[in-house]
């Protein structure tokens, strides 16, 4: 008997990828189990299915930054309760990050895909479930968009009580535009392209390189450190892959920062511009200059 759950639930996350860096996600899971009715003609409970799948989904994966174990990009170092990792992307560009170990989940793969996700959580996921599931599978998609504008981007929140305050985790976003009462496609567009697998940090955040001064003069990179409740975060990236907000990067900030870009850009002061920011899957904020 197969019983299944679709859209079980949404995981935002940020992975590390060998040619695009770290990129902002969000998928959507659903599930199915195959196994024999038990005394109460049932393969598994719902309510049990839902609730340990969600709960291990949202420690596990939900807020991470998900790093391919066994890649060739990757040198890491286990300090305790701390993950400290260097990663190699793209044309000789490299990140380093470093976080209390509950932010960054290891995957026993290669590289970071729907399948090798899904792959590596069954196997976790087999040992909390009842005797009567046989076989469990997982899947994991994006949101189907169309042509719709969307961006990935990656962001962390030191002021938040929880796992937003991870420095490197992230979503998967659409983003819709109005310039006087019209949608503006080609401003979308262009946001998109904009903000392709984007770091958003937060100009307070940032701190000075940990070389010498004469390297950090010729730094290429921006420097982020903060202390949270969860710990010390640390990341490093390159400039080409951040933009600096002169605020906290939360969704309300995002759709306000880019209202006023975008309101600066206007010739006609009377002009009104309308964001309506995503964060993941249908929540946002909208805000209106």
């Amino acid at each position: 008997m197969l019983l299944f759950v679709d859209n079980l639930t949404n995981v935002d996350f940020s992975y590390l990828d060998s040619d695009r860096g770290l990129l902002g996600e969000t998928w959507l899971a659903s599930t199915e189990l195959d196994g024999a009715l038990d005394d109460q003609g049932m393969v598994c409970d719902f309510g049990i299915v839902k609730r340990t799948l969600r709960d291990w989904l949202d420690a596990t994966l939900d807020h991470c930054l998900l790093v391919p174990r066994h890649s060739n990009n990757l040198d890491i170092l286990e300090e305790g309760d701390c993950i400290h990792i260097r990663w190699r992307f793209g044309d000789q560009q490299v990140l380093s990050c470093r976080s209390p170990a509950q932010a960054i989940t290891l995957i026993d793969a290669e590289v970071i895909t729907a399948e090798t996700v899904a792959n590596w959580s069954i196997q976790q996921l087999k040992l909390l479930l009842p005797d009567s599931v046989q076989k469990l599978d997982l899947g994991f998609a994006e949101e189907a968009m169309g042509t719709a504008a969307f961006y990935h981007y990656s962001h962390g929140l030191k002021k938040h009580d929880g796992n937003c305050q991870r420095i490197s985790h992230g979503h998967r976003s659409r983003i819709e535009i109005w310039q006087d009462g019209l949608r503006a496609p080609q401003i979308e567009a262009a946001w998109s392209k904009r903000w392709c697998d984007i770091y958003l940090g937060s100009q307070e955040d940032l701190v000075e390189s940990p070389t010498s001064a004469e390297q950090v003069a010729n730094d290429d990179q921006y420097h982020f450190a903060y202390q949270s409740q969860q710990g010390d975060f640390e990341l490093s990236l390159p400039k080409s892959c951040c933009e600096l907000m002169n605020t906290d990067t939360t969704v309300e900030w995002i759709a306000r920062f880019i209202a006023e870009q975008l309101k600066k850009q206007q010739s006609d002061d009377t002009s009104v511009i309308k964001v309506k920011a995503f964060e993941g899957i249908g929540k946002g904020a909208v805000y209106q200059v």
